[in-house]
């Protein structure tokens, strides 16, 4: 659990560096970092959240359940960026015209609204799925603080697109702050035990 739990923090941290840069800089090579950071993270979180499941027994649905939610994510998510890296961007870049609903960073748009809907409401659904299926005693932190950043994930996605795309931000706070407090939290449990 502590080598998933450092790779989950390292990565979290690699992924806010990259918008980080990509803020500073507006460099192409800090958008695509950004975006495969993206992809990575996602696919980080699917084995940290499958980790969590085994160390703590959880019932096989929710098991099931936080699986198919981080499925989606995965493919949602890998083939909103890898479009925009190998497609949009690269026919922007030899002056084709491509309207604002086909592109990363605006709104409405297609690839992000299948981002949100991975980042917001799938990832949310997984971490609230995994809060749901933690029953062991000693472990009520992990609990809540994975169904507060589900929650967070999916009031994000819902407010985004029904209210103000700004409130997005919601979604991020709970997939890229909370988890490391999780993943803290498992690395001084596993210490204990």
């Amino acid at each position: 659990m502590k080598k998933i739990s450092i790779v989950s923090i390292i990565s979290i941290l690699l992924y806010f560096s990259a918008v980080t840069f990509f803020l500073i800089t507006k460099k192409d090579i800090a958008l695509t970092l950004w975006e495969l950071m993206t992809i990575a993270g996602v696919l980080v979180y699917t084995v940290l959240l499958a980790k969590i499941c085994d160390v703590f027994n959880c019932n096989g649905l929710y098991k099931r359940l936080i699986s198919i939610f981080l499925s989606c994510a995965c493919t949602l998510t890998s083939a909103a960026h890898i479009i925009n890296i190998t497609v949009t961007r690269k026919l922007i870049s030899q002056g084709v015209n491509v309207p604002s609903y086909f592109r990363i960073g605006c709104w409405p748009s297609v690839e992000m609204a299948a981002d949100y809907l991975a980042w917001g409401l799938f990832i949310g659904l997984a971490f609230l799925c995994l809060g749901i299926a933690i029953n062991k005693e000693d472990c009520k932190f992990i609990k809540y603080l994975s169904i507060i950043t589900g929650m967070l994930c999916v009031s994000g996605f819902i407010a985004a697109i029904c209210i103000n795309e700004n409130l997005w931000y919601i979604a991020p706070v709970g997939y890229g702050i909370i988890p490391i407090t999780i993943c803290i939290k498992l690395i001084k449990r596993e210490k204990i035990n």
